[in-house]
C-alpha cells in the first residue's frame, strides 16, 4: 500500500488530499514552514544568502538593514542591486528603480501561483503576502507541492512555505555578515552563482512536458548565440524566442 503513495507525499509526509489533517489553516501554515526546511532548495538558498550578509557587511551596511532587505526585497539579485547601488552613492530613487526593474522578472512567476491559491472566496487582500513571498524558490517548490494540498488550503501552505524560507535566508544572513570578516571573495561570488544554477536545475526536474523540456533545451542552446549579439538583454531575448518556438511547436503537435 505504501508503494501507492505519491513520492512527494511520501518524501514530505504531505496528508493526502481528504485527510483531516488539512482542516486548520495553522496545520496547513505548519506543513508549508515543514516543506520549506526539507527542501534541498533549502540549503542552497542558505549559502546564497550567506553570501549576501557577507556582501552587505563589505559594503558598510549595517547587519539590521541587511536583514531588512532579506525581508522586504526577498530576492537575491535584487538585494545586490540595493546595496551595491547604495554603496556607490546612488538616490534613494535610483536604487529602488534598479530593484523595481529586476523585480519584474518575477512577475510572471507571481501571475503564474495566484491562481492556484484562489477560491470564489478569496478576497484580495489574502494574496498581498503569498505575492510577496513568491521568489524563484517559492514558485519551483509551488508547482512541485500545491497539487497535492487542498485548494482552501492553499494560502495558509504557501505563507507557511515563504515564512520558513524567508527565517531561513535572515538566519544565513546574519550568519554571512558575522563570517565577513573571514569568507573570501571569490568564495562569496561562488555562493551568490548557487541562485541562477539551482533554478536551471529545478526547473529541468520538474520540466514533464513536452513543451517544458524543449523550451529550457531551446534557451541552453541558444543563449551563447544570443550573447554574441551584446544586446544587454541577451536572456530576456532568448527566453522569448525559446518559449515561443517551443510553444509553437506544442501548438503545432496539438493540431497533428
Amino acid at each position: 500500500m505504501n508503494q501507492m503513495i505519491h513520492p512527494v507525499l511520501r518524501s514530505l509526509a504531505l496528508p493526502a488530499l481528504d485527510s483531516p489533517k488539512w482542516q486548520s489553516s495553522f496545520a496547513a501554515f505548519a506543513f508549508g514552514v515543514k516543506s520549506a526546511l526539507s527542501s534541498i532548495l533549502a540549503l542552497v538558498l542558505f549559502g546564497t544568502f550567506i553570501g549576501v550578509g557577507a556582501f552587505a557587511h563589505d559594503t558598510g551596511f549595517t547587519l539590521g538593514w541587511a536583514v531588512a532587505t532579506t525581508v522586504l526585497v526577498w530576492a537575491g539579485p535584487a538585494q545586490i542591486i540595493l546595496i551595491s547601488t547604495s554603496h556607490a552613492g546612488a538616490t534613494l530613487l535610483e536604487s529602488a528603480l534598479a530593484v523595481t526593474i529586476s523585480a519584474i522578472r518575477l512577475l510572471p512567476m507571481v501571475v503564474s501561483v495566484l491562481p492556484m491559491l484562489r477560491t470564489p472566496q478569496t478576497k484580495m487582500r489574502q494574496l498581498a503576502l503569498p505575492a510577496h513571498l513568491v521568489a524563484v524558490t517559492v514558485w519551483v517548490e509551488s508547482f512541485r507541492l500545491l497539487p497535492h494540498v487542498p485548494r482552501e488550503r492553499r494560502i495558509a501552505f504557501v505563507n507557511g512555505l515563504g515564512g520558513g524560507l524567508v527565517f531561513l535566508s535572515c538566519a544565513a544572513t546574519v550568519l554571512g555578515y558575522g563570517l565577513a570578516a573571514s569568507l573570501p571573495p571569490i568564495l562569496s561570488a561562488g555562493i551568490l552563482a548557487l541562485t541562477p544554477l539551482t533554478f536551471l536545475l529545478s526547473t529541468a526536474r520538474n520540466a514533464h512536458k513536452l513543451v517544458d523540456k524543449l523550451a529550457l533545451a531551446l534557451g541552453l542552446a541558444l543563449y551563447p548565440l544570443v550573447q554574441l549579439l551584446h544586446t544587454g538583454v541577451d536572456i530576456m531575448i532568448c527566453g522569448l524566442t525559446a518559449g515561443t518556438i517551443a510553444y509553437g511547436v506544442h501548438r503545432l503537435r496539438g493540431r497533428a
